[in-house]
């Protein structure tokens, strides 16, 4: 399923997260991808506290530690590969231990490392500016159970 939906505020982006982290299974990997700024940590504030795996206040980018661990319902790893320089570094984090059958994994700045999610069936959620606070988010690839 693929769909577009337009964000108004950062409250609203961790709104959308939450819908899709309720609607959340086990088993599925999440790449979102956006410029600096777009709402990509927004959401996955909002998809922790869906899948019952932290608070929205709990949950931040792991940009130098590259992996946050967060258990709930489901175990969520979100993963930063903004400083990652190649594959071999994301394979490195044991990215294949992250996905079980309780597990989510949603990767920040995912076109850095989409070579390495391509024989997966990974959801793809595209951010991007469309004002001061307004953003389009693009999700691509979404479960029929993840109905937004």
């Amino acid at each position: 399923m693929d769909v577009e939906i337009t964000s108004e505020s950062p409250e609203q982006t961790i709104y959308i997260g939450r819908r899709i982290g309720q609607k959340l299974r086990g088993g599925e990997i999440i790449g979102i991808c956006g410029p600096l700024g777009s709402g990509k940590t927004h959401l996955i504030k909002g998809i922790a506290a869906g899948a019952r795996a932290g608070a929205p206040s709990d949950v931040n980018s792991p940009t130098f530690v590259i992996v946050n661990e967060y258990k709930g319902r489901l175990d969520l790893y979100h993963i930063d590969a903004y400083r990652l320089n190649s594959i071999a570094e994301f394979e490195m984090l044991g990215f294949d231990d992250f996905c079980y059958p309780e597990s989510v994994v949603v990767i920040e700045w995912a076109d850095k490392v989409e070579s390495a999610l391509r024989s997966t069936d990974y959801m793809r959620i595209g951010m991007e500016h469309a004002g001061a606070t307004i953003r389009r988010i693009h999700v691509r690839n979404a479960p029929k159970y993840v109905d937004l």
